[in-house]
């Protein structure tokens, strides 16, 4: 099985979801739309929407509330990406120019933040509590995991449990969050 396969059992809701990633995209600031489709249009292959629209489908509720949260899972995981980006003042993602490396520090964070918030507007908008907890929880989880990730850079004495906390922060956290949020929905 390949990952087309995979995408064709929810094939027009994934398309969708790209479109309400681009429609959501909208901002007064012509920087903030310029960085955020750049990050956008970089060739992810958005797993973590996918596994949104593949959870609800397992329950029967694969519609616009779950193109609406993988659309906001998949603007959390690029604000990350925004800011690990500057953090580990990466100079290339996916074989292309960073963000930051096109347009410097502050604008990624900046468009980074703009992300978050309009993830939260968009969750303001499905007015589902327990999928609000879930997904504020996982950003202070994924906060968390970066900054143990900097206290242990270049600490020869780092553990294997460290390492682990630093890896479900900064990845684990939101995949699990993708299935939660959605089987809370």
């Amino acid at each position: 099985m390949q990952i087309k396969d995979i995408h064709n059992v929810v094939g027009s809701e994934f398309q969708q979801v790209n479109e309400l990633i681009h429609a959501q995209l909208a901002s007064r600031v012509p920087l903030v739309e310029k960085i955020a489709e750049y990050i956008i249009n970089s060739g992810g292959k958005r797993i973590r929407p996918l596994l949104v629209l593949l959870t609800a489908r397992a329950f029967n509720e694969c519609d616009e509330r779950a193109v609406k949260l993988a659309t906001v899972i998949e603007f959390l995981h690029t604000a990350t990406l925004l800011h690990d980006d500057v953090v580990d003042t990466s100079d290339m993602r996916r074989g292309n120019p960073t963000a930051n490396a096109k347009w410097g520090n502050a604008p990624s964070v900046l468009v980074g933040d703009f992300l978050y918030s309009r993830s939260f507007e968009m969750l303001v908008e499905l007015a589902c509590l327990p999928v609000m907890q879930i997904l504020s929880k996982a950003t202070s989880v994924i906060a968390e995991g970066e900054v143990l990730q900097l206290t242990n850079v270049k600490n020869p004495d780092t553990t294997e449990q460290q390492y682990l906390d630093v890896i479900y922060g900064k990845t684990a956290m939101l995949f699990e969050a993708s299935t939660w949020g959605m089987a809370s929905l």
